[in-house]
């Protein structure tokens, strides 16, 4: 299935099915978004890291980590340029979250009629080596009607093999950076933390409202 078809279809099928998107009430988060420059109060912060349970390079169970070079050049090589939004957003994580072990670069799919679908695929890379491919799907804000297709780089903090990616992870509330056309939010469960970087048309619609659910295969149904 190509990227155009699954986002045509997407944008005819939201209309009927999406008012049987609703958050699951135990992890629905409400966003908090703040515009350029990149601030960050204590208390956000603070926050950001409890949700995530452990977000430094030394919690991650394999003590291999990327280092902030590696993330530069893998995140340009999906993306195609460096910015500089691109790169002070993975300073910012870096100094709030430290190395990651894991990263998934691949391209979303997202359509809204006020309230949207988002569905994605990458390529999941270990830093000690191995890696799956992965797909996800869950709801989003919309702010216009249509769909759209952009790419996405998730740093990924103390996954501890690939198949720990396969979950629903929820969005963690005031967490949403945005700087120069670049953008991050984290996702958390208390075991692990995503950090997910999108540019562009992406922006428009990337604020995680409730979660999104990671998975083996693909599905279009965003459970």
């Amino acid at each position: 299935m190509t990227r155009w078809f699954r986002t045509g279809t997407l944008a005819l099928a939201i209309a009927v099915p999406v008012f049987l998107v609703q958050p699951n009430p135990a992890t629905a988060q409400t966003p908090s978004i703040q515009t350029s420059p990149i601030q960050t109060s204590p208390i956000q912060t603070a926050t950001v890291l409890k949700t995530a349970g452990t977000g430094s390079a030394d919690s991650n169970a394999s003590g291999e980590t990327f280092d902030e070079s590696e993330v530069a050049a893998a995140a340009e090589n999906l993306f195609g340029e460096t910015t500089e939004g691109l790169a002070k957003v993975i300073e910012k994580v870096f100094s709030e979250m430290g190395a990651p072990n894991a990263y998934i670069a691949g391209s979303e799919y997202s359509g809204a009629i006020g309230v949207g679908l988002r569905y994605g695929d990458g390529m999941l890379t270990m830093a000690g080596g191995g890696g799956t491919k992965v797909y996800w799907q869950g709801p989003s804000i919309g702010f216009d009607l249509g769909g759209n297709a952009s790419k996405v780089f998730v740093l990924v903090y103390n996954l501890r093999s690939p198949d720990q990616i396969f979950r629903r992870i929820p969005g963690i509330d005031g967490s949403y950076y945005f700087v120069a056309g670049v953008g991050v939010n984290y996702q958390g469960d208390g075991e692990i933390t995503l950090a997910p970087i999108r540019t562009g048309v992406g922006l428009r619609s990337g604020v995680n409202i409730g979660y999104l659910h990671y998975s083996r295969t693909f599905s279009w149904l965003p459970f």
